[in-house]
């Protein structure tokens, strides 16, 4: 890459490599699995562009093993940052998924539930989550109250939530107090705080789909790897290169 802003750290050098995330450059670089000039590198260090920067082999095998997961993340579990006594999402992945260092892929509250996207792969967070991008997430949500046409009207326009207003969304009926909604951006609590402004409360809040990933049948804890063309759909839809990849 020729537009590298060097001196650069070396954390953030491999995150703009595509090699991995800079939380795992750092716990390569702890582990002593990166070197400069054939050199153990340190935490925190900066390179230039005449440096060279290598892997060992164990670590070149491991951060080409990029592994995408969909769980079905149930209520009152965590996704980000537990608190003592707290249940986290990564606490709940099998046993053979535990060593693989997977993170979520975005939020969702502790009380909501639903499609939830974990991998190690931290370089697509960005591509995923930024909003001028346009990804789409759908969810199925639950009201206290019976919905009526200025709802469903003012959702699809956008709501006033705080002096934000939220970019137009797809909404269809469900039944009576539930809804379906597709977003393309994910504000802090953005679809409670949509209600609210409106006179409603969420009862019940479920994501079903991010991009091409559906939740299917998975039940609650439950995961499954995203794998063959769907995963080739799902890069190519958040702006992976795939050539690169290959």
């Amino acid at each position: 890459m020729n537009d590298i802003p060097y001196p650069i750290r070396l954390n953030r050098y491999l995150y703009l490599q595509n090699i991995c995330s800079r939380r795992e450059a750092d716990r390569l670089i702890e582990s002593g699995k990166v070197f400069v000039n054939g050199k153990p590198a340190k935490i925190g260090q900066k390179i230039e562009s005449s440096d060279k920067v290598t892997l060992s082999q164990s670590a070149e095998k491991k951060v080409s093993e990029k592994i995408y997961i969909v769980m079905n993340k149930p209520v009152g579990v965590v996704s980000h940052d537990p608190q003592q006594g707290e249940q986290s999402a990564t606490d709940l992945l099998p046993r053979e998924y535990r060593s693989m260092n997977l993170a979520p892929l975005g939020r969702l509250d502790k009380a909501s539930h639903g499609l939830l996207l974990l991998s190690n792969d931290g370089t697509i967070v960005d591509k995923l989550l930024n909003p001028k991008n346009n990804h789409e997430k759908e969810y199925v949500v639950e009201v206290d109250k019976h919905l009526d046409k200025n709802f469903y009207e003012s959702m699809a326009a956008g709501v006033n939530i705080e002096g934000y207003r939220t970019k137009p969304a797809t909404i269809k009926k469900v039944a009576n107090k539930t809804f379906s909604l597709v977003l393309t951006e994910g504000k802090k609590h953005q679809i409670r705080r949509m209600c609210a402004a409106l006179g409603y409360q969420v009862v019940d809040l479920k994501r079903i789909r991010v991009q091409n990933i559906k939740l299917g049948k998975l039940k609650p804890g439950e995961v499954r790897t995203i794998e063959g063309l769907e995963q080739l759909e799902f890069l190519k839809s958040i702006g992976v290169d795939l050539k690169k990849r290959s």
